[in-house]
């Protein structure tokens, strides 16, 4: 043994002074020992310098009095002692070393084998093994920390894709509890099938797969947009098992989405202010030469000087409602109950509601869920919207849900419909000026809806499925 210039702290625990004197002897005679060596001679005295972790090693006696080393060693575990113990008896006894082990007894050493150089080697031993278990707890419990705080989902899975393992984050991102995703199929979360099979064989052919992004499905059926990471592993027993994380990036998509809109929007308008200006000059001389010509016409003329202006002012409303679609607004901003919206909407729509005999159904929180909104902006927003629910269903059979609920700091207003639903290709091109699927639309209702919407710092998302209807989700950030 190396010299030492800290002294080594030995507690010696044994009810025999004879034994403890013998003991001592050999660790003193170890070359180049350096020893505290103090006798603990009952089992109280020993538990309690043991809890305390005063020493830096303890060898305990097999045999003391009513109760024995093993439960002094239940006792040490039950508390996570780290400190090194040694176990001594007077004869080998296979179980009673294999129960020490087990309870994490460094070692087991028979009293008539102790030798100075046995000693040497089992203290060495301990105290090696002790520095490198203590640093691997401080390095688990640092790992554990970060497995537990990240604001990322940290998982395991086995071979098969069942979960084994993930951390606090998953309840934040999937709504679920940990232990409720225990044993569930990783790529059962994910909300399309295309997913589930790329991402299976992506990372089963190369081992490993790098922000892949999918759409994942929460426990209450919402979808969040996430980039996934994994790697195929081999754990000491040649077992192979998956580690991965998964990142929500859906508030990066939906800025991402917003920005690229609003570059649309703005390219747009930049073309239909041009236009409407270059429309507008002509028209204007239109305009004045039919009333300096209603004068000198014939009473048999006026009737078509009156149809070219009727034209010519529906060819004005079109060039304002092109302007309209394609323009932030400036607001003027207060204080509205998303329910007293709503209903403002819903009277320019009631009519066409009980025509078609329409089901309304309302569900509205017993609170007022406030928002910050310009109300006749928010108002045609929601007309738009409803009408659209309306248009959608067939007369006599259609059911229009509307739901207001606050989720994850935001207030939500949900229009469902039981409607033919929307095609996948159309969702993406839906917001956009002058896309339309109705023969004789516009195009113009839902772009400046999304217009109006993403002026108050809103969302808009739909969800639809063919011939059974739609729902659009507007979320307000919630007062």
């Amino acid at each position: 043994m190396q010299p030492i210039q800290t002294p080594i702290q030995i507690a010696i625990v044994d009810d025999d002074e004879d034994d403890f004197d013998l003991t001592r002897e050999y660790i003193r005679d170890i070359p180049g020992g350096n020893f505290q060596i103090d006798w603990c001679s009952s089992y109280a005295k020993a538990r309690d310098v043991i809890l305390k972790s005063t020493y830096d090693i303890y060898f305990i006696d097999y045999r003391l009095g009513a109760k024995t080393g093993i439960d002094l060693l239940k006792e040490a575990t039950a508390h996570q002692i780290e400190k090194p113990i040694i176990l001594l008896t007077g004869k080998g006894n296979q179980k009673i070393d294999m129960e020490a082990m087990r309870l994490g007894a460094v070692d087991y050493l028979i009293k008539s084998d102790l030798n100075s150089e046995k000693l040497e080697r089992c203290i060495r031993y301990a105290l090696e093994r002790a520095k490198t278990l203590k640093e691997l707890r401080s390095s688990e419990r640092q790992y554990r920390n970060i497995f537990e705080k990240t604001n990322d989902v940290i998982f395991i899975a086995d071979a098969e894709f069942k979960l084994k393992n993930v951390n606090r984050a998953a309840s934040n991102l999937l709504e679920y509890d940990p232990s409720e995703l225990l044993d569930v199929q990783l790529y059962a979360l994910f909300a399309y099938e295309s997913d589930q099979t790329e991402f299976q064989t992506r990372l089963l052919s190369s081992g490993k797969i790098d922000d892949y992004n999918a759409e994942l499905l929460t426990k209450s059926g919402d979808r969040k947009v996430c980039m996934l990471s994994a790697t195929l592993e081999n754990d000491l027993q040649g077992i192979r098992y998956i580690q991965g994380i998964i990142h929500d990036i859906t508030l990066l998509k939906k800025s991402e989405e917003i920005t690229l809109q609003a570059e649309k929007l703005e390219a747009k308008g930049r073309v239909i202010r041009t236009l409407a200006h270059e429309v507008r000059n002509p028209l204007n001389n239109i305009n004045l030469s039919l009333e300096n010509l209603r004068s000198e016409t014939s009473p048999d003329a006026i009737e078509y000087i009156e149809i070219i202006q009727r034209n010519s002012k529906r060819i004005d409303d079109l060039i304002n409602e092109l302007m309209d679609s394609s323009r932030y607004y400036k607001m003027k901003l207060v204080v509205v109950p998303l329910q007293a919206a709503i209903d403002e909407a819903l009277s320019g729509a009631i009519d066409r509601i009980a025509l078609s005999k329409i089901k309304l159904n309302l569900n509205y929180p017993p609170a007022p869920a406030l928002v910050m909104v310009d109300r006749e902006r928010i108002k045609v927003a929601f007309l738009n919207l409803i009408i659209n629910a309306i248009e959608a269903m067939q007369k006599n059979d259609g059911e229009l849900t509307i739901t207001i609920q606050n989720k994850g700091g935001f207030n939500e207003v949900l229009i469902t419909d039981n409607g033919c639903g929307i095609k996948e290709d159309d969702r993406v091109k839906m917001f956009e000026p002058y896309f339309t699927s109705k023969p004789n639309g516009l195009g113009l209702g839902l772009a400046t809806t999304h217009a109006i919407i993403q002026s108050h710092k809103a969302s808009i998302d739909v969800e639809s499925e063919l011939n059974k209807g739609s729902t659009f989700t507007i979320r307000f950030p919630s007062l």
